[in-house]
């Protein structure tokens, strides 16, 4: 069975690539500006932009399955036109697609949200990124859309940007929360639900929700590192528009996958 991984070189596409091959898969995947840095894995540059490219590729990779993982922050073009492309492409072939959206498309509130809920962003990248989930329904309606939250693990920004507020160079907020997910965990959860059928959204996160505050504090115990000057604040103060408070309720994706979805304090301590 083929897969190809659309993002291969980004931080989940690359441990989707590295999974899948060990599996004894045939591991395509694409990447725009880094390579795919997975032995074993063919890779061909793509602009998602290139509705054309993307269709072409697709039929000459001929994949079972498709996992769309690009995105670029500040770029809908990337974002949202891509992710329509590949699911364009992808039902073309008639290949299995799981694509992976965002908590950011949320506006955030303190009840958990449920696999169903619409979108209601509050800022560019999470407009796109809902902007995505509604070109991929529409163009294929078996695909899997997979909701998660910051995503962890050695080499993430996200464990980056805790390092750099213990050293003060950085600012983590009080007032921010995620369900945080480990990247093994994820991306085994990615393949176990491309040999599915569920269709639609399902939440894909950790069970635990912290704030960035709290997720630094995680980092520091975890590495040895004296907490003290750990530099906090709140987003309202900094003036950033984006979600505050955004839980994933992840009980149905639990009840469905035998991959286990760890808490953060879990993975961190392991």
């Amino acid at each position: 069975m083929t897969v190809l991984v659309v993002g291969a070189s980004g931080f989940l596409g690359a441990e989707v690539c590295r999974q899948a091959a060990a599996a004894g898969r045939r591991v395509v995947g694409t990447y725009h500006s880094g390579a795919v840095a997975v032995p074993g894995v063919e890779s061909h540059r793509l602009d998602v932009t290139d509705r054309a490219a993307v269709r072409a590729l697709v039929a000459r990779v001929r994949p079972a399955v498709v996992v769309g993982t690009p995105y670029r922050y500040a770029d809908w073009a990337v974002t949202a036109d891509g992710a329509a492309h590949v699911a364009y492409a992808a039902a073309e072939a008639g290949a299995r697609l799981v694509h992976l959206s965002s908590d950011a498309l949320h506006a955030g509130r303190p009840e958990p949200y449920g696999d169903d809920e619409p979108p209601s962003p509050i800022f560019p990248y999470g407009a796109a990124k809902a902007a995505a989930e509604t070109a991929v329904r529409a163009i294929d309606p078996t695909a899997v859309l997979v909701r998660t939250s910051l995503i962890l693990g050695e080499g993430s920004k996200q464990i980056q940007l805790c390092r750099d507020a213990i050293a003060g160079r950085a600012v983590l907020f009080t007032d921010e929360l995620r369900c945080p997910i480990d990247v093994a965990d994820l991306a085994a959860a990615v393949l176990e639900l491309a040999g599915t059928d569920h269709a639609g959204v399902l939440n894909v996160a950790g069970p635990d929700a912290v704030s960035r505050a709290d997720l630094g504090l995680l980092v520091a115990r975890r590495e040895g590192l004296d907490p003290a000057g750990m530099k906090t604040g709140t987003g309202a103060e900094a003036g950033v528009v984006r979600p505050t408070d955004v839980r994933l309720d992840s009980t149905r994706a639990a009840g469905l996958l035998r991959t286990r979805l760890r808490g953060v304090g879990e993975f961190l301590a392991a």
